[in-house]
């Protein structure tokens, strides 16, 4: 279990939260449930309802679909948090790597945070914004690998003799 100390001093270093007065972290810190998961237990699957955001206290999850992954995340980052605004399935699965602490804050706490300090949901969206921006890079990666192997596949099939093409 976390004391109130360790509950602040990790809830500030969450990037959406680090803007906050100190009296609603204090307060945001202190709402927070803390919740252990085992290794390789699954935090939640992709398609499944969510309306909670984790924040890593202690160990690693791993962020994936099927088997690829998509982000290994360690104390003090966060996951979770885009069920919270579009009431969408989980577009994820999230699994416990090592033993691992979370703290978790529902839908229901988040808008009452917002509602009280706005500048929160700011952040959100700058913080989801970057992680939209590296997905972007991480597809024009695999798209220009894909447009490589298309045309060496192409080169390759213009050596063959005309036998072999079909």
């Amino acid at each position: 279990m976390l004391n109130s100390f360790d509950r602040l001093l990790l809830v500030r270093g969450v990037p959406i939260f680090q803007e906050l007065r100190d009296d609603f972290l204090v307060r945001l810190a202190s709402i927070m449930e803390e919740h252990t998961f085992n290794p390789k237990e699954v935090v939640f699957t992709q398609g499944q309802e969510g309306r909670s955001l984790y924040v890593v206290a202690a160990g690693q999850v791993r962020v994936h679909i099927g088997d690829q992954d998509l982000v290994l995340l360690k104390k003090g980052e966060f996951f979770g948090e885009m069920s919270l605004f579009d009431a969408e399935p989980r577009s994820a699965t999230v699994t416990a790597l090592e033993a691992c602490d979370c703290l978790v804050l529902t839908q229901q706490q988040l808008y009452e945070a917002i509602d009280e300090t706005p500048e929160i949901a700011l952040n959100i969206i700058r913080i989801l914004s970057r992680r939209i921006r590296e997905l972007n890079v991480k597809l024009n990666v695999k798209d220009n690998e894909l447009i490589n192997l298309k045309v060496k596949l192409e080169q390759e099939r213009q050596v063959l003799p005309r036998s072999q093409r079909n």
